[in-house]
């Protein structure tokens, strides 16, 4: 089981999409703990990262549309917004 603890601003560290059959213990910033399936945080890092495309203009594979001179640094996210309840 991977035990994760929520931060003050209501995220955990997710650089990557963990197995869908496996369980995640959340510990939330207000000290209740949730059991979370994977496949739902992987969800949730599923729209983090269709947040942070549509937010900086980038395409689906992750390239900028903006004109050439721009540097990109990669349609990645690290840390996903979570909240009890989520299991559900």
């Amino acid at each position: 089981m991977i035990n994760l603890q929520q931060d003050p601003e209501g995220f955990i560290r997710m650089p990557r999409h963990f197995p869908g059959s496996i369980v995640v213990s959340i510990t939330f910033a207000d000290g209740s703990v949730e059991q979370v399936p994977g496949w739902r945080l992987n969800q949730a890092y599923d729209e983090a990262l269709a947040e942070y495309s549509a937010q900086n203009h980038l395409d689906a594979k992750g390239f900028s549309r903006h004109p050439k001179g721009r540097t990109n640094p990669g349609n990645k996210v690290d840390f996903v917004r979570v909240r009890p309840g989520m299991s559900g």
